[in-house]
């Protein structure tokens, strides 16, 4: 096992294990933890050993998604800036989408936002019963960084999650959606998911990667690329402009904490 700082990386060939390791913050993606998922896909990717790829997360939870705490801390302001951070996040998300291994996401408790979208770039998912999905960014005065379930699922299921930002979308209606493969009981998420990897790892490898790049393309030809690049660039100029409600979100942050922040945000919607 070899420890990152953000993450555990596991090689029990012939697949990896990426575990999110920072269950006091509900494995919040940091600028730490995106620069940790990049060099763990580096490495499975260039172990031979490796035929598929596992990520899941340690505690409570899959992920609450981008770090909104750091980003509090960090004030960012100004279109260079914010293209740094968005490139990153996105680029981060997409690496499991790209990745020429199969990947699975084995998720329980909070999958929202960032790790939503990074649970929607796997090629399959696998949810615990206590798995929550959701997309809350405009409830808060954010973007959608990486626009990637309207792919996933019809367009109203999608405008509805993204423009009503839904955050509690249990692993039963997720599996309706079509955005999750299998809801197993408590406790066997991860289970299940390496039980598929090591399905996959029985067939070729050069088969599988083959594929799946077919299976990639038949979405790419339609101009999904072109479509989520399209909708970084608008989640730039939402984050560059600030919207109000950000603004007024994280001043309560500021002041009271996020998770006052995020019950200010709740009551506006508790009608």
């Amino acid at each position: 096992m070899t420890d990152f700082n953000t993450l555990r990386y596991e090689v029990n060939a012939p697949i990896a294990v990426v575990t999110l390791n920072r269950p006091e913050r509900l494995n919040a993606l940091g600028k730490q933890s995106l620069l940790d998922i990049n060099a763990a896909l580096d490495r499975a990717e260039a172990d031979e050993t490796v035929r598929a790829i596992v990520v899941t997360g340690a505690g409570k939870a899959f992920s609450s998604g981008f770090d909104l705490k750091e980003q509090m801390d960090a004030r960012p302001e100004g279109e260079a800036i914010w293209r740094e951070i968005l490139d990153r996040d996105f680029k981060t998300t997409m690496r499991f989408w790209d990745c020429p291994k199969p990947t699975i996401a084995a998720v329980h408790g909070a999958c929202l936002a960032g790790a939503f979208e990074i649970a929607l770039a796997c090629d399959m998912t696998i949810a615990a019963q206590s798995a929550i999905f959701g997309e809350p960014e405009l409830k808060f005065g954010a973007g959608i960084v990486t626009m990637l379930l309207p792919w996933m699922a019809n367009p109203k299921q999608a405008k509805e999650i993204i423009l009503s930002g839904l955050d509690r979308i249990t692993a039963v209606r997720a599996h309706e959606f079509g955005f999750v493969n299998r809801v197993v009981p408590e406790g066997e998420h991860l289970n299940e998911a390496l039980r598929i990897a090591h399905t996959l790892s029985v067939i070729d490898p050069s088969l599988v990667q083959s594929t799946k790049r077919a299976i990639n393309h038949s979405f790419e030809v339609r101009g999904m690329k072109e479509s989520l690049q399209h909708s970084l660039d608008i989640d730039h100029a939402i984050e560059s402009a600030v919207c109000p409600d950000k603004t007024a979100f994280m001043e309560v942050a500021r002041a009271q904490g996020m998770r006052e922040a995020i019950r200010w945000r709740d009551r506006r919607f508790a009608d």
